[in-house]
């Protein structure tokens, strides 16, 4: 019996996740005095691949999709400032998680980091993950291939909150939310959760 060939389009997806994993793994294995510069690599790399396969045709923004991003980064802060409460009670290793996820912080100034959260990473990684491959997987096997990525950090608290993070922006997408919105939501939310209001407190 011949066994079944995997399709030219799956084996790309499958090598385009792969490459994610390996930027991720190098992003955050890598010293962490040069963590943004290659988290913007990574950002880089993926936002072109996304772009390069069509994704780039469907960024159509308007002026409504400005509100409409800044109210939906406004409920997942509002989510986040709840399962960070939860994950300091619940998760053995929670604050300490927490504390060395804003710790990276002090490695660039805040304008520094904005720029690239606000000009590469954020909008890199909607276009990835909840443009290009979750049109080719489905929503929930893009939330918990972007969760999965994070895996190579081993912080569970981080996994988590990518997990929640992911699951809500791709719930989103399949509901039809514009990518433009999206992006929006993204920039908004990383730059108010990591520099302006974070969880952790100074």
């Amino acid at each position: 019996m011949r066994s079944p060939r995997t399709s030219p389009s799956a084996l790309g997806t499958l090598a385009a996740l792969a490459l994610a994993y390996a930027h991720f793994g190098r992003t955050f294995l890598g010293p962490r005095e040069r963590f943004w510069r290659r988290m913007t690599t990574t950002g880089l790399t993926l936002g072109a691949l996304a772009l390069a396969a069509g994704e780039a045709e469907r960024l159509r923004p308007r002026k409504r999709d400005v509100a409409l991003g800044i109210a939906i980064a406004a409920g997942l802060v509002a989510v986040f400032q709840l399962g960070d409460r939860a994950a300091r009670r619940v998760m053995p290793r929670g604050d300490e998680e927490i504390g060395d996820i804003y710790a990276l912080r002090s490695q660039g100034t805040a304008p520094e980091i904005a720029l690239r959260l606000g000009g590469v990473i954020g909008p890199a990684e909607e276009l990835f993950w909840r443009g290009w491959l979750q049109r080719r997987v489905g929503w929930l096997a893009a939330s918990g291939a972007y969760a999965g990525a994070h895996l190579v950090t081993r912080n569970a608290t981080l996994v988590g909150a990518a997990g929640v993070a992911g699951i809500y922006w791709g719930a989103l997408a399949a509901l039809g939310t514009p990518m433009s919105a999206l992006i929006v939501s993204h920039v908004v939310w990383d730059v108010w959760i990591f520099l302006v209001q974070p969880t952790q407190p100074e």
